[in-house]
């Protein structure tokens, strides 16, 4: 049964960092992840500190893996699907069966996203292209003056339409059939220039250059530049409640997990932290939970040592 120090799961910006810092703490450091990382599918991204000219997901991660590497961290791919406290810390159970004991383990899962009715293949090419966008933080300043649409309501979508204002006069909202928008949101949309374009959606038409959007009620297709979905997301917090972490209301990990969760040993960083979800942000939690993990190793140890010595 393999073991390590300390075990990430999770091999996006949070967890290779993480590792990273492990691992030059001379930590025994393993990386479990599904190859699943939202980061694989960035086309481009221009707000990676370092990288003025933009830099897509799959180079990052592979310059990120490879770093840790350097300092001796393992990498594999396995989905985790079963998390447990044990006498040496946590048993990491994968879907196929295999186990992994850690000392420390460090969440880094991130989170799913609610994504637009597309075959997959169609609806990574529309990424590509740039005609559909799931950040307005990553992206918004990419689409300056274009033409924006936003598909979603309540809170979620006029909070993106509003944001995404600030980058256009062209912004379209589509509460699609979701309830309306509550009256302070009309005056918020009306103030801001934002129109609002109901019906139920009934298709989606990605082109290279737009995306069509076909509402019930609309005699006519709707032509954007791009267009954000504001839908939500899922965090990956599963493993986090099987050894009895209380989540938030919305499923993410609390913020407290960066340093001191309530469970010995156990830490998370990144997107399943609720918060900005960014790259840079990952990798100061990254930073964050592997320092704070590596002083509670020393601590243990300490401790350890004390109790032979008595």
């Amino acid at each position: 049964m393999p073991k390590a120090e300390a075990v990430m799961i999770g091999a996006g910006p949070a967890g290779l960092t993480a590792a990273l810092y492990l691992a030059r703490y001379r930590r025994d450091v393993q990386v479990l992840h599904d190859g699943r990382s939202r980061a694989l599918r960035i086309p481009t991204s221009h707000n990676a500190p370092g990288f003025p000219d933009g830099v897509d997901g799959p180079t990052l991660i592979d310059r990120m893996m490879s770093h840790a590497m350097a300092y001796g961290a393992r990498i594999e791919e396995a989905e985790v699907v079963r998390l447990e406290r044990n006498d040496e810390g946590f048993q990491l159970t994968s879907v196929d069966g295999d186990v992994w004991n850690a000392r420390v383990v460090i969440l880094a899962s991130g989170i799913l996203l609610k994504e637009v009715d597309l075959d997959h293949d169609v609806h990574e090419q529309a990424i590509k292209d740039g005609v559909l966008r799931y950040c307005p933080v990553c992206d918004g300043y990419e689409h300056t003056d274009a033409r924006i649409g936003v598909i979603g309501c309540d809170s979620n979508g006029a909070a993106e339409a509003l944001f995404l204002r600030q980058y256009s006069a062209d912004i379209t909202l589509m509460p699609l059939n979701h309830p309306e928008l509550t009256p302070e949101q009309e005056v918020e949309m009306r103030r801001a220039g934002i129109a609002v374009l109901r019906g139920e959606l009934e298709s989606l038409e990605p082109h290279a250059d737009r995306m069509e959007v076909r509402l019930g009620g609309q005699a006519d297709a709707a032509a954007f530049d791009v267009i954000y979905p504001a839908l939500g997301c899922r965090p990956r917090s599963e493993l986090a409640a099987q050894v009895g972490l209380d989540l938030e209301a919305e499923g993410c990990v609390p913020d407290r997990a960066l340093s001191d969760s309530g469970v010995p040993g156990f830490f998370a960083a990144g997107d399943v932290i609720q918060g900005l979800d960014q790259i840079s942000v990952a990798m100061g939690h990254g930073a964050l939970a592997a320092t704070r993990a590596h002083n509670w190793l020393r601590e243990q140890d300490r401790h350890a040592l004390q109790a032979r010595e008595d």
